[in-house]
């Protein structure tokens, strides 16, 4: 199966960003196919370097598999928004479109929004 799943919030403060991650990774593990595109303050996620304190979860680390075995978008304007550069996110993250995700969101089996 095909999934889009689009995050739209921050990675701290709000624990929705992390819920579709593990979410994400469930699926991956599950060998669906997967893109995950970050928009608004969802970009964030993708930054790379977070310091985190010992015992809390680190979204950075959790994008790791998605980079890996799936597809990692970021909004572009977002990013400009939020003054986030392409050399500041996870290599294997990628600067996207609107254009793009409305493609993949016509390709996708499953779209899934937290």
């Amino acid at each position: 199966m095909n999934i889009l799943m689009i995050l739209n919030d921050p990675p701290y403060g709000t624990e929705r960003s992390f819920n579709g991650l593990r979410l994400a990774k469930t699926l991956l593990d599950k060998g669906e196919k997967l893109t995950v595109f970050l928009m608004a303050d969802a970009v964030s996620c993708a930054k790379q370097g977070q310091k985190v304190p010992n015992g809390y979860y680190s979204i950075e680390r959790m994008l790791k598999p998605i980079v890996r075995s799936g597809e990692l978008l970021l909004c572009g304007t977002c990013m400009d928004a939020r003054g986030l550069a392409e050399n500041e996110v996870l290599d294997g993250a990628r600067r996207s479109t609107m254009d793009e995700l409305a493609s993949k969101t016509i390709e996708a089996d499953r779209v899934l929004v937290f």
